[in-house]
């Protein structure tokens, strides 16, 4: 589903900031992985997402999503494939606008847009469903400002947008960090229902190496811009936080206060 072929980017090239930020990443998910991807700071995590959403165009290599090459293609173009969500929860939804309005917003990523009504009875039948299915109680709030929600409504109803047209992949920007461990866990139990029941190809970032280990088939370690541990199947479900603790220190890598303390 995607393919990341030796990728380079560096940022701010030939000056005293200079930083490369991936180098040479080779990375390629069969339709229907759920890789969660640990490293420290600067390992290229973020970078990574931003080059397969577009949001930065790769130096060097090439990028191919479900056999669509779209190394170059521009961010708006892209975005009818992907679906995101970031670490802060304000970033995926509009505030003044009501819920059946932004879910409106996801469900017609991509689509033409006509001149009827904006929300049919239909749709309405679909999203009050699909928000029953979070057990938030938003089903009937449907025409709340999204702003009213608390973050961790938000986030919940932002990961709903981003997979209501199931997307080519689904890319997960440390999409917890930014809650209480409560609401964090909660929201990491409805990405894996919605991810399982429509067997979404899928990439997680995270700092908490519990939750890499738990969640997902598949687990990646990045450093330096590199893929320097991938494991899946039974070999993932053996893994225990001290092994990737060893493992990153074998690479020399610096663990971080956050990725300790999760």
């Amino acid at each position: 589903m995607l393919k990341v072929e030796n990728v380079y980017k560096t940022f701010n090239a030939g000056t005293i900031n200079e930083k490369k930020a991936i180098q040479g990443l080779n990375l390629h998910l069969e339709p229907g992985d759920f890789v969660t991807v640990i490293g420290g700071n600067g390992a290229g995590k973020s970078t990574t997402l931003n080059l397969v959403a577009g949001v930065f165009l790769a130096d060097r290599g090439k990028i191919t999503l479900d056999g669509q090459d779209i190394t170059k293609q521009p961010e708006y173009v892209r975005a009818k494939l992907l679906g995101r969500v970031f670490q802060d929860p304000m970033l995926g939804t509009a505030a003044d606008m009501e819920i059946e309005e932004n879910l409106a917003m996801a469900y017609r990523r991509g689509k033409r847009r006509g001149l009827s009504w904006g929300v049919t009875n239909n749709e309405r039948e679909l999203y009050f469903e699909r928000l029953k299915m979070l057990d938030l109680g938003l089903e009937n709030r449907m025409n709340s400002k999204v702003g009213l929600l608390s973050g961790g409504q938000r986030q919940a109803l932002t990961l709903l947008m981003a997979t209501l047209q199931k997307p080519k992949l689904l890319l997960l920007d440390e999409h917890t960090a930014a809650l209480d461990p409560k609401t964090a866990a909660r929201v990491l139990e409805l990405t894996e229902e919605i991810v399982t029941k429509d067997s979404l190809t899928t990439l997680m970032i995270t700092h908490n190496m519990k939750d890499a280990i738990h969640y997902g088939n598949r687990l990646i370690m990045m450093h330096e811009g590199k893929v320097i541990y991938d494991v899946k199947g039974e070999e993932k479900k053996q893994l225990h936080v001290s092994d990737l603790l060893k493992k990153f220190e074998e690479c020399g890598g610096e663990t971080s206060d956050r990725m300790l303390l999760a």
